[in-house]
């Protein structure tokens, strides 16, 4: 991750969180007893977080603490297991109301596993996603899943239906076509996350 671009992640994730709370800093200055101008300095990445700041935040906000490390740059294990994997982004989906925005990514999905089985839409995830995984320039669960699926679509690894899938969700991740506001997290988008949630969660069934 770029030097400042954590604590601008940070700051973003606190301003979701806080809206989402119709909670004031002020307010959380009182339930953290974290002074609010540092609180403020915080969300405009004007300083970096401690790993106590993080601590009282993720108490606070009840947001487990890995989020608030990943987002604040600390190093984090890039791999895990597929189930922590998944309950990162069941956890991220639930940062935000996206009922609606999950039915337009899934209408999305759809027409993406369409265009995935023709010769252009397989070459555009063949030739794209390397590019499109430099320019995210960030680690996490959400890119190991990512990276997951592109070596099973490239190796052909399944039935016509599940590379179908697979190949909507990375045409998804690679296409700049986003259903909901970009929340930049420390693993991605958020929409490219409920994509992929939905796309393995699909996959699980068959």
């Amino acid at each position: 991750m770029a030097e400042g671009t954590e604590n601008t992640t940070l700051g973003l994730l606190l301003r979701v969180l806080l809206k989402e709370r119709s909670m004031s800093m002020r307010k959380l200055s009182e339930l953290t007893d974290i002074d609010t101008a540092t609180i403020s300095r915080i969300i405009n990445g004007k300083r970096k977080a401690n790993l106590q700041h993080l601590e009282r935040f993720a108490d606070c906000l009840g947001v487990p603490l890995m989020v608030f490390f990943e987002a604040a740059g600390y190093p984090m294990e890039q791999k895990r297991s597929d189930s922590t994997s998944h309950t990162y982004v069941n956890m991220i989906q639930d940062l935000v109301n996206t009922n609606a925005s999950v039915q337009v990514v899934e209408q999305q999905l759809a027409n993406f596993e369409l265009y995935s089985q023709t010769t252009e839409g397989s070459s555009s995830i063949l030739q794209e996603f390397e590019g499109k995984l430099k320019s995210v320039g960030s680690v996490g669960p959400l890119i190991e899943q990512m990276k997951h699926l592109f070596d099973k679509f490239r190796l052909r690894k399944g039935t016509p239906n599940e590379l179908a899938l697979i190949g909507g969700a990375l045409l998804y991740f690679i296409v700049p076509a986003d259903a909901i506001p970009d929340y930049l997290f420390a693993v991605g988008y958020l929409d490219d996350a409920i994509a992929v949630q939905l796309t393995t969660t699909a996959l699980d069934k068959k």
